[in-house]
């Protein structure tokens, strides 16, 4: 029996040969070499390549890539815009939702560390919501007025388009604000809670200068928050460049006319004393002015000017 063992493994040994032979000339590459060119390039942000992709670009190239962007939002059709409209105003409802439930159920807080307080109401809700608008590509206005306001300013969309956007936008985001304040107020989950509705009659009892004034603030810091995570390759760095400017503009009070558009009507929802008139020509109306500001000349109009075309002549 060893015998034949011996006989048949020499037969299948000769009968394969070929497989293990070594030919240097051979080819056919191997299948080292296969799977390296096959395999795509890798960029590292610290391999300091040439084809390397950075964390985070350099400021004239962020200015570039917000033009490119506020471009691509301006091309798209009303109905597209108006539909990632409704997906932001839900986002941003969302975020508003979490703030209420969090940070504006601690009165205790509030009471002995006003400041601590406020921050909490602050980091829990908003930044989250601009995280799912910016991931997801939805449409907010707030921040278009800086994005396609830049476009429209370098010569590569035209104003009509603007327009079309900015008003797009704008509905979509009422529209999505409206129905997930209507499912926040039919889920329950506030219970007996007052913050919602005295955050809204607040906000509408605000003389129209002030509510502007808040409203140019505001969309200063949620503005720096897009630009600066157009510029981030990563998520965590896009987490980071929102997070803290968001939770900044919500604890110092200031006012988002996208957020409004949710907080105001789920306080009425809930009882609040605020006519329609009120919510929206003492707060909307003024606020969205102030956002309009801020995001077109607070934030694009100073890095437009420094890196881009703003305000110079065609001989420049």
């Amino acid at each position: 029996m060893a015998l034949i063992r011996s006989g048949l493994l020499a037969c299948l040994l000769a009968s394969s040969s070929y497989a293990f032979a070594f030919k240097p000339t051979s080819q056919s590459p191997s299948y080292a070499q296969r799977s390296m060119s096959n395999r795509a390039p890798v960029n590292l942000s610290m391999s300091g390549g040439a084809s390397a992709v950075p964390d985070l670009k350099a400021p004239p190239a962020i200015y570039e890539g917000a033009v490119a962007a506020g471009a691509a939002k301006a091309s798209a059709s009303w109905e597209k815009i108006f539909k990632l409209g409704i997906a932001a105003g839900c986002h941003i409802g969302f975020g508003s939702y979490l703030a209420i439930t969090v940070g504006g159920a601690c009165p205790e807080i509030a009471a002995a560390n006003p400041g601590l307080q406020k921050i909490i109401f602050g980091a829990f809700g908003l930044p989250f919501g601009l995280i799912m608008t910016l991931v997801t590509g939805a449409e907010l206005f707030t921040g278009n007025t800086a994005l396609v306001t830049a476009a429209v300013m370098e010569g590569k969309t035209p104003k009509k388009d603007l327009v079309k956007n900015w008003v797009a936008s704008y509905a979509g985001n009422f529209v999505g604000s409206l129905f997930l304040a209507f499912l926040a107020f039919k889920s329950g989950t506030l219970g007996t809670a007052p913050a919602s509705v005295a955050i809204a009659t607040a906000k509408c009892g605000l003389p129209f200068s002030t509510a502007f004034v808040r409203g140019i603030l505001c969309n200063w810091l949620v503005c720096m928050a897009v630009y600066m995570a157009s510029g981030c390759a990563s998520l965590a760095g896009k987490m980071v460049a929102v997070w803290f400017p968001i939770s900044a503009f919500v604890a110092l009070g200031l006012d988002h006319s996208v957020a409004n558009m949710f907080i105001v009507p789920l306080g009425m929802m809930r009882g609040a004393e605020i006519t329609v008139s009120d919510f929206l020509l003492k707060n909307l109306l003024p606020v969205t002015l102030g956002n309009i500001v801020g995001g077109a000349l607070c934030v694009m109009g100073l890095y437009g000017s420094a890196f881009g075309n703003w305000f110079k002549s065609k001989e420049e």
